[in-house]
Protein backbone atom coordinates (compact mmCIF):
# COMPACT_ATOMS: atom_id res chain seq x y z
CA UNK A 1 0.00 0.00 0.00
CA UNK A 2 1.43 3.50 -1.30
CA UNK A 3 2.13 5.94 1.72
CA UNK A 4 1.12 9.55 0.82
CA UNK A 5 3.87 11.70 0.89
CA UNK A 6 2.28 15.15 0.34
CA UNK A 7 0.96 15.74 3.98
CA UNK A 8 4.38 14.30 5.52
CA UNK A 9 6.35 16.64 3.85
CA UNK A 10 4.18 19.51 4.77
CA UNK A 11 4.62 18.26 8.57
CA UNK A 12 8.15 17.85 7.85
CA UNK A 13 8.72 21.27 6.05
CA UNK A 14 6.79 23.49 8.83
CA UNK A 15 8.38 21.64 11.61
CA UNK A 16 11.59 22.60 10.13
CA UNK A 17 10.52 25.73 9.58
CA UNK A 18 9.97 26.18 13.34
CA UNK A 19 13.26 24.75 14.80
CA UNK A 20 15.18 27.02 12.19
CA UNK A 21 13.33 30.33 13.57
CA UNK A 22 13.76 28.91 16.98
CA UNK A 23 17.80 27.98 16.68
CA UNK A 24 18.14 31.70 14.82
CA UNK A 25 16.44 33.55 17.48
CA UNK A 26 18.33 31.62 20.36
CA UNK A 27 21.54 31.96 18.74
CA UNK A 28 20.82 36.24 18.71
CA UNK A 29 19.88 36.77 22.63
CA UNK A 30 21.96 37.70 24.80
CA UNK A 31 22.23 36.98 28.32
CA UNK A 32 20.10 39.59 30.67
CA UNK A 33 20.42 40.57 33.78
CA UNK A 34 17.70 41.27 36.70
CA UNK A 35 17.25 44.89 37.70
CA UNK A 36 15.73 44.60 41.08
CA UNK A 37 14.69 48.51 40.40
CA UNK A 38 12.87 47.81 37.61
CA UNK A 39 11.48 44.82 39.36
CA UNK A 40 9.96 46.29 42.03
CA UNK A 41 8.82 49.10 39.60
CA UNK A 42 6.84 46.59 37.73
CA UNK A 43 5.38 45.15 40.90
CA UNK A 44 3.89 49.13 41.77
CA UNK A 45 1.90 49.29 39.00
CA UNK A 46 -1.68 49.77 39.12
CA UNK A 47 -3.72 47.38 36.85
CA UNK A 48 -4.62 49.15 33.36
CA UNK A 49 -3.11 51.28 30.82
CA UNK A 50 -1.76 54.91 31.30
CA UNK A 51 -0.06 57.29 29.55
CA UNK A 52 0.91 60.42 30.09
CA UNK A 53 3.63 63.31 28.93
CA UNK A 54 5.64 64.69 31.76
CA UNK A 55 5.47 68.82 31.80
CA UNK A 56 8.70 68.90 33.37
CA UNK A 57 10.32 67.53 29.77
CA UNK A 58 8.78 70.03 27.68
CA UNK A 59 11.05 73.09 29.43
CA UNK A 60 13.91 71.24 27.85
CA UNK A 61 12.85 70.72 24.10
CA UNK A 62 12.07 67.49 24.08
CA UNK A 63 8.96 65.54 23.58
CA UNK A 64 8.41 62.39 26.17
CA UNK A 65 5.63 60.28 26.22
CA UNK A 66 5.49 57.31 28.93
CA UNK A 67 3.23 54.72 29.30
CA UNK A 68 2.70 51.69 31.55
CA UNK A 69 -0.02 49.05 31.51
CA UNK A 70 -0.54 45.89 33.67
CA UNK A 71 -2.99 42.71 33.49
CA UNK A 72 -3.35 40.49 36.58
CA UNK A 73 -5.67 37.69 35.87
CA UNK A 74 -6.57 34.22 37.62
CA UNK A 75 -7.81 31.38 35.84
CA UNK A 76 -8.72 28.26 38.23
CA UNK A 77 -10.15 24.92 37.55
CA UNK A 78 -10.47 21.45 39.12
CA UNK A 79 -7.26 20.22 39.01
CA UNK A 80 -5.80 23.84 40.32
CA UNK A 81 -5.03 26.90 38.36
CA UNK A 82 -2.91 29.47 36.91
CA UNK A 83 -1.75 33.72 37.73
CA UNK A 84 -1.10 35.48 35.00
CA UNK A 85 0.97 38.94 35.94
CA UNK A 86 2.12 40.53 32.85
CA UNK A 87 3.48 44.13 33.31
CA UNK A 88 5.00 46.55 30.58
CA UNK A 89 6.86 49.97 31.02
CA UNK A 90 7.65 52.18 28.26
CA UNK A 91 9.26 55.62 26.77
CA UNK A 92 9.56 57.32 23.48
CA UNK A 93 11.67 60.39 23.32
CA UNK A 94 12.06 62.64 20.28
CA UNK A 95 14.74 65.56 20.37
CA UNK A 96 15.24 68.05 18.12
CA UNK A 97 19.59 68.68 17.63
Amino acid sequence: MPVPLRPLAVVALRTGLVAVAIWAVRRGLQDGRTDQRAEEALDDLSEGLAIHRPSDRRALGDSQTNGAARLRRTFRWNGGGVEIDAALLGRVRIRRL
